[in-house]
């Protein structure tokens, strides 16, 4: 008989043993590039990481086109973390892998509507896909079984190890050069491998990654009998029928057009208010209840336009709807424009800058819902089309270093600069962080040399300012464009020297 007759062919390496090596490799890089250390750079390489990883462990190989893409996609959701770590910033990294791990392990929609669903699903698994793994691994027989051998196993070296133990200090007591050589281990970096918070970070890890190499979704709950979702549809007399609809979009239009109608004049067309009150309070008092009327009417209108609603059998109905979200786009644009009548006279704060935004996101929603009812798309697309439109302002947002930006302005249009404004309020600004130190630079260098007392307390702020971020920890993994920048300035004749 020949040998080679006898020779069994090589076992192929199981797809789960690939994902388990993985695992235990990105726990390991999350231990060394992240744990103990100040976010930086450390995270975009991790997401990176992270993405190859999934992109190995996929049951079936994606082509080196989809990786190509793929990976620059990862790199392209991740770039915000290069600037500067932030919450933003990590929620779209966290988007981003999520998507990959969907798009290997082929549970992505074949509608781009459906992936908020899918992405929902996807979230609820992810804290318990591990623990459901491992449970199911040892429910096996062949498991159980092994299992019972390990702990038999292990029960026997119990005792002999103990013994070794005490022989091992009982001659080290005896012979120094035994007790020399235990004295030069350093038993204290081991255990600070065994340290709680350390391994609830593996944990942790372990739980997310596992979940993005080995995708599931949660299962959808059961159809109704008649395999179409349940549905109230009122009728005509109802609180929400075509009757009791219509007299609320009438009394609704005529409330909302005395509001627009007192902004047209006084807001957009500048007329002089009342004696006992400004421009800056009639600005103050409406920029935010007027986005919860928005947001309010948001939801009515969905009601009043669902599918099979009266809205879809009356013209009357759709024309006062349409003239109502109108309206309504309108309040927006002067919640924004009062808050910019508010920022001239009290400076522009975090806050502030939030509430734009947010303004700027109930109008486009507005329009969209318009664009919804015109186009008679369903809900599904509302919703992906308000999220994408919510995921572009927080990724161009995670690139913008607000603090700076809001420095800046409010040094620009203080009064002690601009000979308007408000007075800048240092405080404030020093508690943005040290990204407004370019800004007061600029302050320094254009303050009239007769205010004293500003220049020294805008040096004092300065000088806190700089030592903060020199002590700051200096590793690679730290490292971000945003500081880069700064010590560029810091370094540059544009630097007030102190």
């Amino acid at each position: 008989m020949d040998a080679t007759e006898t020779l069994t062919p090589p076992i192929p390496l199981r797809r789960g043993s690939g994902r388990i090596a993985a695992l235990l490799g990105l726990v390991a890089l999350a231990d060394f590039l992240i744990f103990g250390q100040q976010p930086g750079i450390n995270l975009f390489l991790f997401a990176l990481a992270v993405c190859v990883g999934i992109l190995l462990s996929a049951t079936k190989s994606p082509s080196p086109l989809m990786v190509a893409l793929l990976l620059g996609f990862s790199v392209l959701a991740s770039a915000p973390l290069l600037e500067a770590p932030s919450p933003i910033g990590f929620a779209l990294c966290l988007v981003a892998l999520m998507s990959i791990a969907l798009v290997s392990g082929r549970l992505m929609p074949r509608r781009l509507t459906g992936l908020p669903v899918v992405f929902f699903r996807f979230a609820l698994v992810i804290p318990v896909r591990l623990a459901a793994d491992i449970r199911k691994y040892l429910a096996t027989p062949a498991k159980r079984s092994s299992l019972v051998e390990l702990r038999r196993g292990v029960g026997l070296w119990i005792m002999p190890l103990i013994l070794a133990l005490v022989f091992v200090l009982l001659f080290a007591a005896a012979n120094p050069l035994i007790e020399s050589a235990l004295r030069s281990i350093r038993f204290e970096v081991l255990l600070r491998l065994f340290d709680l918070w350390r391994i609830g970070f593996w944990m942790m890890i372990a739980i997310v990654v596992w979940a993005m190499l080995r995708p599931h979704l949660k299962r959808r709950a059961a159809r109704s009998q008649a395999g179409r979702p349940f549905m109230i549809v009122p009728t005509r007399n109802t609180p929400l029928g075509h009757a009791s609809l219509l007299r609320s979009l009438i009394l609704f239009n005529a409330i909302f057009a005395v509001q627009t109608l007192l902004d047209l004049v006084y807001l957009w067309g500048g007329a002089d208010l009342p004696d006992h009150m400004s421009h800056a309070e009639y600005a103050h008092r409406g920029a935010y209840p007027l986005i919860a009327t928005a947001l309010l009417a948001a939801g009515f209108v969905l009601v009043a336009m669902r599918r099979g609603g009266p809205g879809d059998h009356s013209l009357l109905i759709r024309g006062l709807v349409h003239a109502w979200i109108g309206q309504n786009i309108l309040l927006c644009l002067s919640s924004m424009l009062r808050l910019g009548l508010y920022v001239e006279v009290y400076s522009l704060t975090e806050l502030r800058v939030a509430a734009g935004l947010w303004m700027g996101l109930v109008a486009i929603g507005l329009v969209l819902i318009l664009l919804r009812i015109l186009l008679n798309r369903s809900n599904e697309w509302l919703i992906a089309a308000n999220l994408a439109s919510l995921i572009a302002v927080l990724y161009i947002s995670a690139f913008i270093d607000f603090p700076a930006v809001i420095a800046r302005f409010n040094v620009v249009h203080s009064e002690e600069i601009s000979q308007e404004g408000p007075p800048l309020d240092l405080d404030y600004l020093s508690s943005l962080g040290p990204s407004v130190i370019p800004a007061l630079d600029l302050y320094l260098q254009m303050l009239p040399g007769y205010l004293v007392d500003k220049r020294n307390q805008a040096l004092a702020f300065r000088y806190y300012l700089v030592r903060d971020f020199e002590r700051r920890p200096r590793d690679w993994r730290n490292w971000t464009f945003r500081a880069a920048r700064l010590e560029t300035h810091l370094l540059s004749p544009a630097a007030i020297a102190r």
